[in-house]
């Protein structure tokens, strides 16, 4: 069974964690080797729900904060063992995870070791299953079965920002539209009638449309409205009768799901919509207090939007202002060539660090 030193650097828990393979699905190992190197730790509780891992402190603080981050992977690709890389000067940690998002939770894990004495209450996590189906995922499943353990005043997701805070997110609608014909055979085309031609409508809106970019609460976000995925046809010599487009929208926190499903059915109007996946997204959440505080201990450039949607939109709906904030370039997220500059890694210890022991 893999072993972690937590008394190493996080550079090099983020090795160690990245060696240990842990595709979704596939987190029992990893899990194992994080409650195992937590278990001497007195002054945290750990607490286990399937292989989401969970290390409280219980110190009688007027405040409790959630640190979370997942510890599943996207599958590996050739890029797993680790490595240490050098490019135009700067120092990466080469390999799959270390991006998205190993090396947050070597931070976290570091930390949740060595602070004893935090000047807030901690619940750290470490969940399984983000990459995949939300229906599976370690926070969703969290939620359903221990509420209570999710509660908190403020929330950190470890997530791949370039060390820099990222305040809330994006919400994430798909939908599926389709237009119908009449089926005929091909060399006597004027019988039947085109589906795929009439989907030139569908595709005429989306080129022709202009995303929004809206403030919320002092960050900017940009919206996308696109076509993921076309499908249609019979055969080679059939006129179809039915195609689809898969449209993929992500839409501003100040636009509820509901509203961002009213205003697509509002644009394909007359056309046969349907819903597969929303997503809410998640206000910035930095007018809070403890988010005040947390950036001015991190410094650095002022807070961002996050694009994506990520899982601060589960505590969001939960009434938890979260916050984005972890090492690597959420571009490289997934990449073959996925890498982290090791400052980041660094620098988002001593963030953490600060804020978690500031006076």
């Amino acid at each position: 069974m893999p072993t972690l030193d937590l008394a190493a650097t996080s550079i090099d828990i983020t090795r160690q964690l990245c060696d240990i393979e842990s595709v979704s699905g596939d987190e029992k190992v990893i899990a194992d080797a994080i409650q195992d190197a937590l278990s001497g730790a007195a002054h945290l509780e750990i607490l286990r729900d399937g292989d989401l891992i969970i290390a409280r402190t219980n110190l009688g603080r007027a405040k409790r904060v959630v640190i979370a981050g997942h510890i599943d992977t996207v599958p590996i690709n050739n890029n797993v063992p680790t490595r240490y890389e050098t490019e135009d000067g700067v120092e990466y940690l080469w390999g799959r995870g270390t991006v998205d998002m190993k090396a947050g939770v070597a931070v976290q894990l570091k930390l949740a070791l060595e602070l004893t004495e935090p000047n807030v209450d901690v619940t750290w996590l470490w969940y399984d299953h983000e990459e995949v189906s939300a229906d599976l995922n370690g926070l969703e499943r969290l939620a359903r079965n221990n509420p209570e353990l999710l509660q908190g005043d403020f929330a950190i997701l470890g997530e791949p920002s370039n060390a820099q805070i990222e305040g809330g997110c994006n919400g994430n609608a798909r939908i599926e539209v389709r237009t119908f014909g009449k089926r005929a055979h091909s060399a006597r085309s004027w019988v039947g009638h085109n589906a795929i031609h009439d989907a030139a409508g569908i595709l005429g809106v989306l080129a022709g449309y202009t995303p929004r970019e809206v403030e919320v609460e002092g960050l900017t976000y940009r919206e996308g409205l696109n076509a993921v995925g076309i499908s249609g046809g019979v055969a080679g010599n059939v006129i179809p009768d039915e195609a689809m487009v898969h449209i993929n929208y992500r839409f501003a926190p100040s636009r509820s799901g509901e509203e961002a499903i009213a205003h697509l059915r509002e644009l394909f109007d007359g056309y046969d919509v349907t819903v597969v996946d929303l997503a809410e997204g998640a206000r910035p959440g930095l007018d809070a207090k403890l988010a005040q505080e947390f950036v001015v201990a991190v410094g650095g450039d002022a807070p961002k939007p996050k694009y994506g949607w990520t899982d601060v939109a589960r505590f969001s709906a939960l009434g938890i202002p979260a916050v984005n904030y972890g090492p690597g370039d959420p571009l490289k997220a997934h990449a073959d060539d996925e890498r982290v500059a090791i400052e980041q890694i660094t620098s988002c210890e001593q963030g953490l660090r600060a804020w978690l022991t500031a006076s």
